[in-house]
């Protein structure tokens, strides 16, 4: 081990994160100062990956769960060869740079995930981590290993708070994920001061409960922590825990204090840094030509690791051509195999999230990369499927269909790490008004563009007995707020069909599948290329006529709901429209929109939840037929009664 270059990086970090973060006047030097020996040995002598292909299939991931710190990882990507130049560490925390505030999975080469919610990271990583096991059971063989990698996160005391790293972290205590290494900085100093005042729990008793290792060392001992490495590589059925005593802000006036975590130094103070460093103080973005040596003599080991990959790759593939067709179909997103879409008569009563797990069996044939569960509710939301091979546990990698627990959170992230792994599409599901618990990371899903499919079940107050905590009534208008969030109401088993395929064959964003779990009639459509049409976010269901008086935008189940108040309705003409996403149909052009309402002088809305963005389509304020309250306990029939949200209701409205 080359000790002196590592040393030389470690020194080339610190004086390239303290100039970024005091030129952009705006950063976290604490982590990046205290941590830089860490993530010069990850990168010189412990990832396998190779800058020169950031996209590797088979390299190691490393999360920096502890996003705040970004300007160790983007020094350190910046010193091993990524693509990332020295102007770019200069633009730190500018609009349009290289370099964000935190990192970002699609801004930055080489950063594997989108990190700054703390808590998140690590449970990204366990969905990563989950990947490479599904992905190896899946494609080694007896005689040929193409998927063989870890999966390391370097956390702080805020991710280890965050409730999130408790559930992930526990999950994959149970998963026995040998192949997920987490680094802990613990240097027990927070933005308010010392950890004491807040966090003194056991870590190490903690994480050995979930069923870690836990290994214990200095962050400056660097042949030490190789050998924790070592020592956690060969613990093959537990995570491993690194806890490394360290300094924050190491080397600066103020190390050790919260004065280090989350702001400039201060000139004054930068300089003393750089003299303690043996550095120029009048010198800026100092970079050791040592450091850049040493990952040039790594150049061509990096390249040689994943051209025997490659080899490995290339044989394996001619000697198993059906699975090298998989893995090809898993890079695409295209089918490889066959399924036929459920067939529904009109008239017939079918829960939507009946429909919903009919498709998530039809492409679990299709897509054998398609993997997915739910937190505890498999029969109640559906989510099962008959041909996954089994539940995915520890004796069965391959098993598609993972129990995730109650613990929605986790899995909305570890669902994010399956997808952003690469070769998995994932979904997860849970019930509509539990979204609350997943909202974070499926912001973060959105900001990543990942295509994450979320099941969202038992979606208005026609759940029923269960009260109002279990009724959702502003959880649609929510998800809609959320930019790059696509979410589908389909409003009987065939239009559930089609949200379904808009959903897998999404591959920039999330989608929100928002499902009932009470039956509703499968209903004949007067658009006879209504399939089509829906693509655009509404189809005409009920022509009522050319010049309808009254138009009725309705979602989900209530499309069914205005069907009936529309047969109640004397004397004027009703048209019916399935709104299956809003957001797409207001996108649409005028001329379509015209299409859709007929002109109609009156549009009325008409949805089990709150009225929130609805205000643009309704004539008035008296023709948003929404719930703007929380619901009550008593069977759906009742509930719908007691709130007045029934089709003779509406009827009246309509009549009125």
């Amino acid at each position: 081990m080359n000790l002196a270059g590592i040393a030389a990086v470690a020194k080339t970090i610190r004086s390239l994160s303290i100039d970024a973060i005091q030129q952009a006047n705006s950063g976290h030097p604490g982590l990046p100062l205290g941590c830089a020996e860490l993530a010069a040995l990850l990168y010189g002598e412990i990832l396998k990956h190779n800058p020169a292909d950031a996209k590797w299939p088979d390299r190691d991931r490393f999360v920096l769960s502890a996003g705040h710190g970004s300007m160790l990882l983007y020094a350190v990507l910046h010193l091993a060869g990524y693509d990332i130049s020295l102007d770019d560490i200069k633009a730190f925390r500018t609009v349009g740079s290289k370099t964000p505030g935190h990192p970002e999975f699609g801004v930055t080469e080489g950063v594997e995930n989108t990190s700054g919610p703390l808590g998140q990271g690590i449970a990204v990583a366990v969905g990563m981590a989950m990947a490479e096991t599904m992905l190896a059971a899946t494609y080694n063989t007896a005689t040929r290993t193409v998927v063989d990698h870890y999966t390391y996160v370097l956390v702080g005391e805020g991710c280890l708070e965050e409730g999130v790293s408790s559930e992930a972290s526990s999950f994959a205590g149970h998963l026995k994920l040998g192949k997920l290494i987490a680094f802990y900085d613990e240097n027990r100093v927070s933005i308010d001061g010392s950890t004491d005042i807040t966090f003194t729990e056991d870590i190490k008793k903690r994480y050995e409960a979930y069923g870690w290792q836990v290994l214990q060392g200095s962050m400056y001992d660097v042949e030490g922590v190789a050998d924790l490495v070592a020592q956690a590589k060969r613990c093959t059925d537990k995570p491993t825990l690194i806890m490394l005593k360290s300094i924050i802000g190491k080397f600066a006036p103020k190390q050790g204090t919260e004065k280090v975590h989350g702001e400039p130094l201060g000139v004054a103070d930068v300089a003393e840094t750089k003299k303690n460093l043996g550095l120029n103080p009048e010198e800026f973005f100092y970079e050791d030509p040592a450091a850049f040596a040493y990952f040039a003599e790594k150049k061509a080991d990096f390249a040689r690791r994943e051209a025997d990959w490659q080899k490995e790759f290339d044989a394996w593939a001619a000697e198993n051509p059906a699975l090298a067709r998989r893995w090809q179909a898993a890079c695409s997103g295209e089918a490889d195999g066959a399924h036929t879409d459920p067939v529904y008569e009109i008239g017939a009563s079918v829960a939507t999230r009946t429909a919903s797990g009919d498709m998530i069996n039809a492409f679990g044939l299709s897509r054998s990369y398609f993997v997915g569960g739910s937190a505890d509710l498999k029969g109640s939301v559906k989510s099962g499927m008959a041909c996954d091979g089994g539940t995915y546990t520890p004796e069965n990698r391959a098993g598609r269909s993972v129990e995730f627990g109650i613990r929605e959170f986790g899995m909305a992230c570890e669902t994010l790490g399956l997808c952003v792994h690469g070769g998995i599409r994932p979904f997860c599901a849970t019930y509509l008004v539990f979204s609350d618990y997943m909202r974070p990371a499926i912001r973060l899903a959105a900001i990543m563009k990942q295509p994450v499919i979320y099941v969202l079940t038992h979606d208005s107050v026609f759940v029923g007995e269960d009260g109002a905590t279990h009724q959702p009534v502003e959880h649609l208008s929510a998800l809609r707020a959320m930019p790059g969030v696509q979410v589908l109401r389909p409003g009987d088993a065939e239009e559930v069909v089609v949200a379904w395929h808009i959903a897998i064959e999404s591959t920039d964003h999330p989608v929100v599948l928002s499902l009932t779990r009470q039956n509703v009639p499968v209903y004949a459509k007067d658009d006879a290329n209504w399939r089509d049409t829906i693509r655009k976010g509404a189809y005409i269901v009920r022509m009522g006529s050319e010049l309808p008086d009254i138009t009725v935008l309705a979602t989900g189940s209530e499309v069914s709901l205005a069907l009936d108040a529309a047969a109640l309705v004397r004397g004027k003409t009703v048209r019916v429209v399935s709104v299956l996403d809003r957001e797409l149909f207001e996108m649409q052009s005028d001329d379509f929109q015209r299409q859709v309402l007929g002109n109609a002088r009156r549009v009325v809305v008409v949805e089990a939840g709150t009225k929130s963005g609805w205000e643009g389509f309704a004539t008035s304020k008296r023709d948003l037929f929404t719930i703007n309250q929380f619901g009550v306990s008593g069977s759906g029939k009742a509930v719908a009664k007691a709130l007045g949200f029934t089709a003779e209701k509406l009827a009246d409205l309509l009549n009125g």
